[in-house]
């Protein structure tokens, strides 16, 4: 649809009703396609009110439209290629291609409009550092409605690599060892929980393969690049990857050349024992509004530092403001937010700098290290800033710990919300 000045709006499936009907008028759609009838029923309604003009499904069901319909129209319109050609033609690097929706806790979502040079200009960046190739294959693990899965699939498709989808969250690990995969894309979590199912099954284990496992296990978050650790460290981990961190890589298909991990903070603990494992975690940074890598961390050590966020990305530009708020300019920069000027002018200064709401340093000058959200910073009652980030992400590496929120403005002392994690 792009190819015809189509702008794409994905919505999550796991939307509430009032969500879809919000984004759905906000944005002005004309047509809605859904996978069910579950969704079709929390959006039906609006046909014919607003902009939205018809919902076909993906599902065969009575009640709606199937997305047949429209492939039997182009059918019958095929003689009309030449006036495809003229209309992609016509279309700018600079023209909207995407409406994408944030999920933010509070209040309605903002529409961040995303040009065609926005999504290429980094795909391609991307591209490179990954650096798949036609003969590789690429598993799509993550939701396409979001930003990071989207870049990922188009410098997939740009590579010539072969593109797999996973059949849903609860068949990665069977769809993993199927397709046997060069890379894919995920957030955080997934790892965490990746992490704490072999942990589960460690603990399990009696006599020598225990000691053996967590033998390896303290190697592995203790790893250095480049031999820093010296030649019998080095000797130990060879040995540990042969006994326990080649089981580790295989469950992940046996192929795996670099792991893409942005959306949330990485446990420097975790990043460590997967590179230690051979499991090469590339963690980047960026927003939904920034395409969306700023930066990168690559598999040459010159550009790569464990515990950050790597490198600026190619053709992108990165600064700090004076109170250390990271701003990124460059082609992957958002043309705006729909309907939303306001908004808008907040986010990019006359300059053309976007600013980002988080803060963050550089380390050795070129890697980016995030310290914690502009917004998340609070004052104790004796006047102490306290940045909570740095302070959860080093509870939630502990395999009790499933969520943990650091609290405490005006108070005397910090204190956290834990939620526990009840399967360890």
């Amino acid at each position: 649809m792009a190819q015809i000045g189509v702008i794409h709006v994905p919505l999550f499936t796991t939307l509430e009703e009032e969500n879809y009907d919000y984004i759905i008028k906000h944005s002005e759609a004309k047509l809605l396609f859904v996978s069910d009838k579950a969704i079709w029923n929390k959006t039906e309604k609006l046909i014919g009110k607003g902009s939205l003009k018809n919902i076909y499904a993906f599902d065969d069901f009575p009640e709606a439209k199937s997305w047949k319909e429209v492939l039997e129209l182009g059918k019958k319109n095929a003689d009309k290629k030449n006036e495809l050609e003229e209309i992609k033609n016509k279309i700018l690097p600079t023209d909207a291609v995407t409406l994408i929706y944030t999920s933010g806790t509070t209040g309605n979502s903002k529409g961040v409009v995303l040009m065609h040079q926005n999504l290429m200009s980094n795909s391609i960046s991307v591209s490179k550092v990954f650096n798949l190739q036609p003969t590789h294959k690429y598993l799509s693990i993550l939701p396409v409605c979001h930003v990071g899965e989207r870049m990922g699939i188009y410098q997939t498709q740009y590579s010539g690599c072969s593109l797999y989808y996973a059949e849903n969250i609860g068949t990665i690990a069977r769809d993993l060892a199927d397709v046997k995969p060069e890379g894919f894309g995920t957030v955080p979590r997934i790892l965490e929980k990746v992490y704490d199912k072999i942990m589960g099954k460690a603990e399990q284990l009696t006599g020598l393969k225990k000691t053996l496992f967590f033998w390896a296990l303290n190697l592995g978050i203790r790893y250095e690049r480049d031999g820093k650790n010296g030649l019998w460290y080095e000797l130990q981990l060879w040995l540990a990857n042969k006994i326990i961190f080649s089981k580790w890589r295989a469950a992940l298909g046996g192929n795996i050349q670099a792991i893409g991990v942005g959306g949330a903070a990485l446990s420097p603990k975790l990043e460590r024992v997967f590179w230690a494992g051979g499991i090469k975690l590339l963690n980047m940074y960026g927003l939904t509004e920034t395409s969306p890598v700023i930066t990168i961390n690559r598999l040459n050590s010159s550009d790569m530092k464990l515990g950050t966020v790597g490198c600026v990305l190619e053709n992108v530009q990165l600064k700090f403001a004076a109170d250390g708020e990271i701003l990124c300019k460059g082609p992957n920069v958002m043309l705006g937010y729909f309907k939303d000027d306001k908004a808008t002018a907040e986010a990019i200064d006359t300059d053309g700098w976007f600013h980002t709401g988080d803060i963050g340093v550089l380390e050795d000058g070129k890697y980016l290290k995030i310290t914690d959200r502009k917004k998340e910073i609070f004052k104790l009652s004796n006047g102490k800033y306290v940045a909570p980030q740095m302070i959860e992400n080093r509870f939630k590496e502990s395999v009790y710990i499933d969520q943990l929120m650091v609290i405490g403005e005006s108070e005397k002392h910090t204190s956290a919300l834990i939620s526990p994690n009840r399967s360890s």
